[in-house]
């Protein structure tokens, strides 16, 4: 799948709830609870992502060209909001996810249910997602 067949799953997804505020919140928490457990190992100063009020984990590897990654977060609407972008961003390839447009935040109108410190931590997370993608697209490059 895609980066935009993955976002509009979840636009899809979300249409279902109607805008109700608290089964939106319910339903992101869900989302956290779907993610692969990381490694206590993993949950160090060196993989925390910079920038987030909660603390989020995130590594990454290259495998067959594509960016696989593994977030967790100290908060159960954070652990949700990184799971959505470890769904859209796992397995594709450095330049797409570098040239990704990401639309579903507002089409979901996450800036209802999400405040401006979350906001800038999930900025953060995306920054975090495209700095690996960024990487192993020049380890790519090099090889």
């Amino acid at each position: 799948m895609t980066i935009n067949d993955t976002q509009d799953q979840i636009i899809g997804e979300f249409a279902l709830l109607d805008g109700d505020m608290e089964m939106t919140v319910f339903y992101m928490m869900e989302l956290g609870q779907k993610l692969p457990e990381m490694k206590v190992a993993d949950k160090s100063e060196l993989n925390e992502v910079k920038g987030c009020q909660s603390k989020v984990w995130m590594t990454a590897h290259l495998e067959n060209n594509g960016v696989y990654f593994q977030a967790d977060s100290n908060t159960a609407i954070t652990k949700g909001l990184v799971s959505m972008l470890v769904r859209i961003f796992n397995g594709q390839r450095p330049e797409d996810i570098l040239n990704a447009d990401l639309y579903f935040m507002k089409k979901i109108g996450m800036e209802r249910f999400i405040g401006t410190q979350r906001s800038n931590g999930f900025g953060a997370m995306i920054k975090q997602i495209k700095i690996y993608a960024l990487a192993f697209q020049t380890q790519l490059a090099a090889n």
